[in-house]
């Protein structure tokens, strides 16, 4: 039998094309397309007065300037809000180009079409634009307060109001024994892919069609957006997205203004259009996330299980609201994890700022989630004076619980609804990997030699694979190769390895056969995108179905060639073949030849096709009855509601009692993604996250000032964490398959970076002795709360306890 490649760590097939320079990206694309530059906002919040372009006419070079007055029709509309929800009571959207008013720094107000983008750049700098200074609303706090407002017509800067609540959680609490109370702040943040946006388009007068490339996490979706706003056919419009230089979730926006205009721009001057974002722009006219303030009030028993659980959030959505509250909407849901809450209430409010707009970034919510339920954890474990793994033990959901239902409605509109898990089995897994009962041991050690050192771990659950559904395309080649087409676009994921696993094991072929594309609407028209930890559940079902399809026909053809029963065949390394007879086969490609009747022979492998290479039935015809030529099949998979991965973090820190460094000396993960496509893959996908969680916990913050200013929108002044910054990761892995895809799988592309702050909080916490409710922390923070811990200002911790199980023993 062939050797199966699903679940086999194989090196990824991209990589070799990626790693040598051959990656085919938006900017290049197009070398001789007019090129666009925008003036955007210098202010956070502002009326538009005037805008000059007198002396920016007679630039050689110049092709247009546009502004909102030249838009038409729909173009010149704001752009769609994507996702509404009764929730979202007063939701904004922003205008392709500024209308009356600007509210973010950033902002674009003017296009301007060039023959190169630094004649683009030199008019820019000509047109002068008046503007009525309004006072801007920075930070969440001025945002609550209500006091000035970004929109005129939002009152108290409430974009959206919602509640949840299972059982009566303030009751459950005023009557439990013990009661912990925590205001945390996580603070906002960015996701700073390597390539930043980009679009080219193309206007084709005679064929009355377009062709737009994007960098995006969305093809299908762009797609509709620029038919709808530019009154097109869907079926005239054709988007693209090449190879893509990171997304994690700031391309998932559509549309992005860009994504109108420049398509706009080749259709009305027939030309090729084209714009590439740089840094600054991506700084102050891209997405940002992670910004919360939040406030909790857990009621528990004397063996630290949760009775009752009170949380609110404030999230600030920045001055638009064009991907609606999914994210908050996760955090209220998602910072369960993997713990029975008892009663739960839990209430957020989304806020307007004039600050970059706030969609998904690579955790989407989930970071801010898991920060409030695992400090929660930390300080009921603290509180009662017990190991802090025992009370997460006390309070998970157990194996034989599965499936279970927290009675909440998820982000995909469907019920919270765990599928599988087994959270004690993970976390005796991470007690082992990283050496948790033998810590306080290596504590000793090192305080001994001067050293302080602190160990913190964090748990989460994660939703994947949400709806509405995914498709797949695959076809046998006459050669024999296998060609595989989906919707969804890649951004480093490895896509045209995992899928190329699953057809293999599906078909019956050698990986190396099967050739992959995604994110390209010729090939495939209908699709969802590449967000929310899904593609390997949605598409790599959907490819399954497809190559499923594709494997029954070929057996039917070969049974006829071969004279025998179908159920009596098989494929091997791309033979169909009799079972127990290899010698009586037939390769994969030749069934695809004969799957096509053909009138003519174009060479002589389709000789075998033609209507006198073999005898005939006179009465049957050459196409039967639903069938369709050709060896080839097109399958969607549409689930129920999401599937929930999970894992468990890990780390042990080092804090310089001098400086306040924060060195990580080991981070440990284990991770349960259900069936394992390709773990290398996985891996990579964790250790990833990692980096990213690491950014976000001590390195990676937008800082604003009080006029709306971003003070490090630059690689120079926005740190993140160097290769030399990021710690080796240690993982072991667990498989629950789920019970709600045929193939088992659970997403895995935001693990990594959930439990990121979360972890480190812990750890550090447990080294200094005090409580740390703010991340990103750095080190002149640590040496301040040191100094506020010394005055008492901020609390102090009790040493920790470790190596204490609620199955295997007592306190010691």
């Amino acid at each position: 039998m062939t050797t199966r490649s699903l679940g086999e760590p194989i090196a990824r097939r991209e990589d070799p094309r990626l790693l040598s320079g051959q990656g085919r990206y938006v900017d290049d694309i197009g070398h001789g397309a007019l090129e666009v530059a925008f003036v955007r906002s210098p202010h956070a919040h502002a009326r538009i007065v005037d805008i000059d372009v007198t002396d920016a006419l007679d630039v050689d070079g110049l092709v247009a300037i546009y502004t909102h007055e030249d838009l038409p029709g729909r173009v010149g509309e704001p752009l769609p809000l994507l996702i509404p929800h009764p929730g979202l009571t007063h939701g904004r959207t922003p205008y392709a180009l500024a209308k009356d008013e600007v509210n973010h720094v950033g902002e674009a107000i003017v296009m301007v079409v060039a023959t190169d983008r630094y004649v683009a750049e030199d008019v820019c700098d000509r047109i002068r634009v008046e503007f009525d200074f309004l006072p801007p609303v920075v930070g969440i706090d001025n945002a609550r307060a209500g006091e000035l407002l970004v929109h005129d017509d939002v009152p108290g800067n409430v974009a959206a109001h919602l509640v949840q609540e299972v059982g009566n959680a303030p009751a459950a609490i005023e009557s439990a024994p013990n009661v912990v109370e925590l205001d945390l702040e996580i603070e906002r943040s960015a996701s700073s892919p390597m390539e930043g946006k980009g679009v080219w388009a193309r206007w084709d007068s005679d064929d009355q069609s377009l062709r737009v490339y994007t960098s995006t996490q969305a093809s299908t979706s762009v797609r509709a957006a620029v038919a709808a706003k530019l009154g097109l056919p869907a079926d005239r419009v054709e988007v693209i997205a090449p190879d893509v230089g990171g997304g994690f979730g700031v391309k998932i926006v559509h549309p992005w203004p860009e994504e109108i205009l420049i398509p706009w721009a080749a259709l009305t001057l027939n030309r090729e259009v084209k714009w590439t974002e740089d840094r600054r722009e991506h700084f102050v006219s891209s997405a940002h996330e992670r910004g919360q303030l939040q406030r909790i009030r857990a009621g528990f028993d004397d063996d630290g299980r949760l009775l009752g659980l009170d949380v609110t959030l404030w999230h600030d959505n920045g001055a638009y609201t064009p991907y609606g509250i999914i994210v908050p909407i996760i955090t209220s849901t998602q910072l369960l994890g993997p713990y029975k809450p008892g009663a739960y209430r839990v209430e957020f409010f989304s806020l307007y700022t004039n600050t970059v707009i706030v969609t998904p970034y690579r955790g989407a919510g989930r970071p801010q989630g898991c920060f409030a339920m695992e400090r929660t954890m930390d300080a009921i474990a603290e509180h009662l004076g017990l190991d802090r793994t025992v009370v997460r033990e006390r309070n998970f959901i157990q194996p034989d619980e599965m499936p279970y239902d927290h009675g909440m409605v998820f982000q995909d509109g469907r019920p919270l609804i765990y599928d599988s898990g087994d959270y004690p089995a993970t976390l005796d897994k991470l007690r082992e990997l990283v050496g948790w009962d033998e810590f306080e041991q290596y504590r000793t050690q090192a305080r001994a030699a001067g050293r302080q050192v602190g160990i913190g771990m964090a748990c989460y659950v994660e939703g994947t694979g949400v709806g509405p559904y995914e498709g797949g395309f695959v076809k046998v080649e006459t050669d024999g190769t296998v060609v595989v087409a989906t919707g969804l676009t890649s951004q480093g994921q490895g896509h045209q390895t995992a899928f190329a696993q699953v057809v293999a094991d599906e078909l019956g072929v050698p990986v190396e056969k099967v050739v992959v594309t995604t994110g390209d609407t010729r090939r495939f028209k209908y699709a969802v995108g590449t967000f929310a930890s899904r593609a390997a559940v949605m598409s790599g079902n959907a490819i399954a179905a497809a190559a499923r399809k594709v494997r029954e026909k070929a057996l039917r053809v070969a049974a006829e060639a071969l004279e025998a029963d179908p159920r009596d065949l098989e494929i091997v390394d791309g033979d169909v073949r009799v079972k127990g007879a290899p010698g009586s086969s037939v390769p994969l490609s030749t069934v695809a030849v004969l799957s096509n009747p053909l009138r003519y022979a174009f060479d002589e492998e389709t000789q075998r096709a033609t209507q006198f290479a073999t005898p005939a039935d006179p009465d049957e015809p050459p196409v039967a009855d639903g069938e369709e030529p050709g060896l080839e099949g097109t399958a969607y998979y549409s689930p129920p509601r999401s599937t929930f991965a999970n894992g468990m973090h890990a780390v042990i820190v080092e804090t310089d009692p001098d400086t306040a460094e924060i060195s990580i000396l080991r981070y440990c993960v284990v991770h349960d993604c259900g069936t394992l496509i390709n773990p290398r893959i996985v891996e990579g996908q964790i250790h990833g996250g990692v980096a990213q969680g690491v950014g976000g916990a001590l390195y990676e913050r937008m800082v604003y000032d009080d006029a709306g200013q971003l003070l490090n929108a630059s690689f120079m002044d926005f740190l993140m964490p160097y290769a030399t910054e990021v710690p080796v990761v240690e993982t072991d892995h667990l498989e629950t398959p789920s019970p709600l895809n045929p193939l088992g799988i659970k997403g895995a592309g935001e693990a990594g970076v959930i439990p990121g702050s979360a972890v480190l909080a812990s750890a550090i916490e447990d080294a200094e002795g005090f409580r740390i409710t703010r991340m990103p922390i750095s080190p002149s923070e640590l040496h301040h709360l040191r100094a506020r811990h010394a005055a008492g200002e901020v609390p102090a911790v009790r040493p920790r306890i470790h190596g204490f199980s609620a199955e295997k023993g007592s306190t010691r």
